[in-house]
């Protein structure tokens, strides 16, 4: 597929792509040598639980008490 860079720096994506991303609105560029990478970016707003959810949730199937927390952040503390 060809995709057209505009006097303007603008390039729009050809619509068999941008389909498959109906909900995305910004994508993560990078350059890798000659070739150019867009992956979608998800923008979470303020107070949705996102990824400090999914955190909690493989904690708790982790097994990942509060104690373990705590256990773990004096130890890291601990003056060697």
């Amino acid at each position: 597929m060809l995709a057209k860079k505009t006097a303007k720096n603008q390039v729009t994506l050809p619509k068999e792509i941008a389909d498959r991303f109906p909900d995305t609105v910004y994508f993560d560029v990078r350059v890798e040598g000659r070739k150019i990478t867009l992956r979608p970016v998800r923008i979470e707003t303020e107070g949705e639980e996102g990824d400090l959810g999914r955190i909690r949730e493989k904690m708790q199937r982790l097994g990942v008490t509060e104690k373990d927390v705590t256990a773990a952040i004096r130890w890291a503390r601990k003056e060697g």
